[in-house]
């Protein structure tokens, strides 16, 4: 498997901002490169991108003025897409349409040397698709880069129906040449990180749409507890909802209408009414220099517990007892079923039941906590109540929580509660991507750590947590809802059953 050579000409197509950063990306390897867009104006405005991207850099110390006119000395500007004729890859990065994008393949194809390879930037058509319509299909692949190109490490190695294995290695050799992560993954809708993110958006839009919670507060659990780079809110309103929404319309319909997939029509509300999030000053948040935007409502200050009792086994949330040890409190222990008894209150880690449900099955648990990616160095957790609690059981369990240094946040009943069901159903969908035989397990969990920056793999998450708590989590989802959209994956599930890791050979 060997990379395209320095010397190897590189095309791109398409002037935008994916096309302009791509071109960084090769010119930053060594590559010369021919940038080409159908429109001059356009051009001039690639052209210009790039060098006023160089010039930052410089004036950041990043690179000195040699190499900024080495890498600007390389660049041809493509007016023709004739110019492209001896490239030994070119790279596609305009419009998402099909019919656009193989109709200007077609053309560059047939100026190409037979053994040139074609790549597609796309984020949300079939490769296939694309490559049927071309005289070479086995030279056409997914080269998916993430924006901004020159910055984001991640780039999705897709392979349509009949590319051939030479050809995927080739791309992945270059993009681990050019300083990329590469991903190897086969072509189906989203590819693997459009299509695992969609629990990301689609959970936290469903929990604000049942009132659990306000957009400030489920984006600081997500953060907060969850590790989470940007909460939900705040990364949509970064994409923008236009494109947010269009990708998960796209996964949707390309997957027949797949519950696990349904758009929101909260967000369809925000596009409808041109609320496109950062661009356009206004989203869920507000961006002009006059906005007041909400703010999670942390709960006031309790007493701390003088001591707690751990009965039986914690699992992932073992870390409080020793936390509660380090803030002056007692802890004993005793045998019992996972729950954490302060004042007599039943305390226990979400399993996917509402608090209510979990009270109506045993009367001994009052207040449920949410998952947090490391309880040491979570600044927040979320706490829901039973209907049934007796009195005081809330602000007992608040002020214990508060003992050990976390911001506590009272979310309604919601089932799941928050990072929960979020990280349930990321490590569901990342289930389905394997068993599907889409991408193996490291890839999956490689993309999304470097695509969309989650703080953990989430196939690595869910050993974590144990495959037996995911799937009961959606288990219990399922019966609470009814849906679809919760359904387990059967390789989940499997897994599950004997407790195995998705990384076996790392727990032996």
């Amino acid at each position: 498997m060997s990379a395209l050579q320095a010397t190897d000409l590189i095309g791109v197509i398409g002037a935008g901002a994916m096309g302009s950063g791509i071109v960084q990306v090769a010119l930053n390897a060594g590559h010369h490169v021919v940038l080409h867009d159908a429109a001059p104006a356009a051009l001039d405005r690639g052209i210009a991108s790039v060098a006023d991207a160089y010039q930052r850099l410089q004036a950041r110390g990043k690179i000195d003025e040699a190499t900024r006119l080495d890498r600007l000395g390389r660049l041809q500007r493509g007016a023709h897409l004739a110019d492209l004729s001896k490239a030994a890859l070119v790279i596609e990065a305009i419009v998402e349409n099909i019919d656009i994008k193989a109709r200007v393949l077609a053309e560059v194809e047939a100026l190409l040397a037979p053994n040139a390879i074609i790549a597609s930037n796309t984020s949300s058509l079939s490769v296939t698709a694309i490559a049927a319509r071309l005289q070479r299909p086995q030279q056409v692949a997914g080269l998916h880069f993430f924006n901004p190109a020159p910055v984001l490490p991640l780039v999705e190695i897709v392979s349509g129906k009949v590319t051939a294995q030479a050809v995927a290695d080739t791309l992945f050799a270059t993009a681990l040449a050019w300083n990329k992560v590469p991903v190897r993954c086969a072509s189906t809708p989203g590819f693997i990180v459009n299509r695992v993110a969609r629990p990301f958006y689609g959970e936290a839009l469903r929990l604000l749409t049942e009132r659990a919670a306000g957009v400030a507060s489920i984006d600081a659990i997500l953060r907060g507890s969850g590790g989470f780079r940007m909460g939900a809110f705040e990364l949509m309103d970064l994409i923008g909802h236009d494109v947010n929404y269009a990708v998960t319309r796209s996964v949707y319909d390309a997957l027949y209408g797949d519950a696990r997939y349904t758009p929101s029509l909260q967000q369809k509300d925000l596009v409808d009414a041109g609320w496109l999030g950062k661009k356009t000053g206004s989203g869920f948040y507000q961006y002009g220099a006059d906005a007041a935007n909400p703010v999670a409502p942390f709960a006031a200050l309790e007493a701390a517990p003088a001591a707690i009792v751990v009965e039986g086994d914690l699992g992932v949330a073992a870390p409080l007892a020793a936390l509660a040890q380090a803030a002056g409190i007692d802890v004993s222990y005793a045998a019992g079923k996972g729950v954490l008894r302060i004042a007599g209150v039943g305390v226990a880690l979400s399993d996917g039941r509402s608090a209510t449900a979990r009270h109506a099955a045993n009367a001994e648990v009052s207040v449920l906590f949410d998952l947090a990616l490391d309880y040491a160095k979570a600044t927040a957790i979320a706490l829901a109540c039973a209907d049934q609690a007796p009195a005081g059981a809330l602000a007992t369990v608040t002020g214990f929580f508060q003992a050990l240094g976390k911001q506590v946040i009272v979310i309604d009943d919601a089932p799941g509660m928050v990072v929960m069901r979020t990280v349930a159903m990321l490590a569901n969908e990342a289930a389905e991507v394997v068993q599907q035989g889409i991408a193996s397990v490291q890839d999956t969990d490689l993309a999304m750590v470097n695509g969309v920056n989650y703080p953990r793999g989430p196939l690595a998450w869910a050993d974590s947590i144990g495959t037996p708590l995911v799937q009961r989590v959606l288990a219990n989802l399922a019966a609470t809802y009814g849906e679809e959209r919760y359904r387990s994956s059967p390789l989940l599930a499997r897994r599950a059953l004997t407790g195995q890791p998705f990384y076996r050979e790392q727990a032996q």
